[in-house]
């Protein structure tokens, strides 16, 4: 759901050169079970930090969703996925 610009500079920044996708309209989060929604909550609908891979025809080759925003995995930590994913 991260702004279109956080994801390019997040891309340069780990020099990555695989497309990085946002669903900043909310349409794919709640089938890859990355969304909350809460009625109690003032945001109400909301992502979960969420990285996914997925390969050249679409299939999920690597998923973790963190319950916490505040939980990122490291840069090293997602090029280790990329490649143990064969995704490249």
């Amino acid at each position: 759901m991260d702004f279109v610009s956080a994801l390019d500079a997040f891309q340069k920044q780990i020099g990555v050169k695989h497309p990085l996708l946002s669903d900043q309209r909310r349409q794919m989060l709640p089938a890859y079970g990355a969304m909350v929604t809460d009625e109690k909550s003032p945001i109400f609908r909301y992502a979960k930090r969420a990285y996914f891979i997925l390969d050249r025809e679409g299939i999920v080759r690597f998923v973790k969703i963190q319950d916490n925003a505040l939980d990122l995995l490291e840069p090293e930590d997602l090029l280790k996925a990329l490649r143990e994913s064969g995704a490249s």
